[in-house]
């Protein structure tokens, strides 16, 4: 009788990565909880864009004070800012119910309530300056709550949970367009069965702090410190009292520059023509500077750190009160920029800011242009509101999902080029239109090809500088990311009438928009085996 062996099938070397997706594992409660706060992200931009927009508009408020209304927005690429206080305090504290992000998430919402409930109560002679300095209000309060939303996301998760993270990304921006597109249909919708814009603001605030009440009673993210760090206090407080007075004038110059800068434009920029502060570029300009002015002062301290006698650190030191005011502005300012750059390198570290930068340029040259092209294409307002705005809002909340379920399976890398390729290849669609003309089924297809391609890319994005930040300092490192990426497609893609003017054709215009992913993807091919 033959006796039966047990072969022992093959197994996979360990370094081999599985990539099998498991919803009931993958899917978990986290990924729900970042797409809650996603809604509350998202809910504000209702608040101050179109709802706002349009009471103005029935006020007889000027084309031109509508336009600088929309100044506002500013907030959300300034907000890296103050997003050290995030990290550092924590606020609201109820024992241990709420995490440090919770504590800031619940007050901001609150407070956005509060404002909602002004507007109610002033009564429906509001003037456009009230309801433009009420804008200012939630918007700093909404760009204050985004910081703690993306903090919670990037806490929640642990670097190498990858899949997850990109679930999450998905999940953030599904969430996100629930509350802009889905939740904000409310207010247009009951403006024309007779409610008052004020009774709008009332349910829409009531609206967002029903939400952010149930989200105080998501899970707490599990990576993130339990008790806020105090960025190495006795290293700056010994580096700063080291300094010769001219070095200490210079690095009090560049730590108080974001808030004196901040503070300046916030007010209108006095001294400056309105020419200029109107300007498009003005505020990514403002923004680069600012960024730069950081940089610089965390390349400062990293020098200076690196040269200096740690055994010294333990010594009595004769400290002044502005000593130690100088000391904790520039460790919450530099110590996250500091450690960006000590984990990666310097030369890596700037590589990736390049990339970061440079990553969706030709996606935001092409929707600047892009309501111009509708129309000088021949596509009537109503084609445009329904395909390029209420069809567009639908495939991005579906291909968000689909968008996270590609990338967790393809991993870091191969998801930024694809979904990149796929982004700038959407733009050919646009070609496409300039030759053949206004077809509807054309532009059908063109917007939801382009709202996928835009879609993956932002998932694989979000995705890629969630993983970048340490947990440490997740809210300022994030905040700062983020607004790098911003400033890249607000400060170039201002240029894009200007190009389009230039080349005279729009065909031309959005093959160009096409190889503009070249140089971001030679970048993240260079850096492939880093990633």
């Amino acid at each position: 009788m033959t006796r039966r062996t047990h072969v022992q099938p093959p197994t996979k070397p360990a370094h081999v990565m599985t990539t099998k997706i498991s919803f009931r594992e993958d899917l978990d409660k986290r990924i729900f909880s970042v797409f809650v706060l996603g809604i509350l992200s998202g809910l504000p931009w209702v608040m101050l864009g179109s709802a706002l927009t349009l009471w103005l508009i029935d006020l007889g408020t000027s084309r031109a004070a509508i336009g600088y209304a929309g100044l506002i927005f500013s907030f959300y690429s300034l907000n890296f800012l103050w997003s050290p206080l995030i990290d550092r305090y924590r606020l609201a504290y109820l024992g241990s119910f709420l995490s440090q992000r919770q504590s800031w998430i619940l007050p901001c919402s609150t407070l956005i309530a509060l404002c909602c409930c002004i507007v109610f109560f002033s009564g429906p002679g509001n003037s456009g300056q009230v309801l433009v300095g009420l804008g200012l209000g939630i918007a700093f309060l909404s760009a204050t709550q985004d910081i703690a939303i993306d903090a919670y996301r990037v806490d929640s998760f642990a670097r190498g949970e990858q899949k997850k993270i990109s679930f999450a990304a998905s999940a953030a921006t599904a969430g996100w367009w629930t509350g802009y597109a889905a939740i904000g249909f409310l207010p247009l919708y009951l403006s024309d069965k007779g409610w008052r814009w004020e009774q709008l603001y009332l349910l829409l605030g009531a609206i967002h702090l029903s939400i952010a009440i149930a989200a105080m009673f998501l899970p707490k993210p599990k990576h993130q410190s339990k008790t806020p760090p105090n960025f190495a206090q006795e290293k700056y407080l010994y580096l700063v009292n080291s300094l010769g007075l001219f070095e200490k004038c210079k690095v009090s110059l560049l730590a108080l520059a974001p808030f004196t800068i901040g503070a300046w434009a916030f007010f209108g920029s006095p001294g400056i023509s309105t020419k200029i502060s109107q300007h498009a570029t003005y505020i990514p300009c403002l923004i680069l500077f600012v960024l730069s002015s950081w940089l610089l002062l965390a390349l400062k301290l990293v020098k200076l750190v690196s040269q200096s006698n740690k055994k010294e650190y333990s010594k009595a030191l004769r400290t002044s009160s502005y000593d130690h005011l100088l000391s904790s502005i520039i460790s919450s300012l530099a110590e996250p920029v500091a450690d960006f750059f000590k984990r990666n390198g310097i030369r890596f570290a700037s590589t990736l800011l390049l990339f970061i930068f440079l990553f969706k340029i030709g996606e935001a040259f092409l929707g600047r242009m892009s309501l111009t092209f509708y129309k000088e294409i021949g596509f009537s307002n109503t084609e445009i509101a329904a395909y390029s705005k209420m069809l567009t809002w639908w495939v991005t909340i579906a291909s968000a999902m689909v968008a996270g379920v590609l990338n967790a399976k393809l991993g870091t890398y191969k998801g930024l080029l694809i979904s990149g390729i796929v982004m700038a290849a959407a733009n050919l669609m646009f070609a496409l239109i300039a030759q053949v003309g206004p077809s509807i089924p054309l532009y059908i297809a063109t917007v939801v090809v382009d709202g996928f391609a835009g879609a993956w890319s932002t998932v694989a994005f979000v995705a890629f500088i969630s993983a970048l930040c340490n947990h440490t300092f997740s809210a300022t490192q994030y905040a700062l990311l983020a607004s790098l990426g911003a400033l890249g497609r607000t400060a170039l893609s201002s240029m894009s009438g200007e190009l389009a003017d230039w080349l005279d054709n729009w065909t031309v215009f959005f093959v160009f928009t096409t190889l503009m992913v070249l140089p971001s993807m030679f970048i993240l091919i260079k850096i492939r085996k880093k990633i």
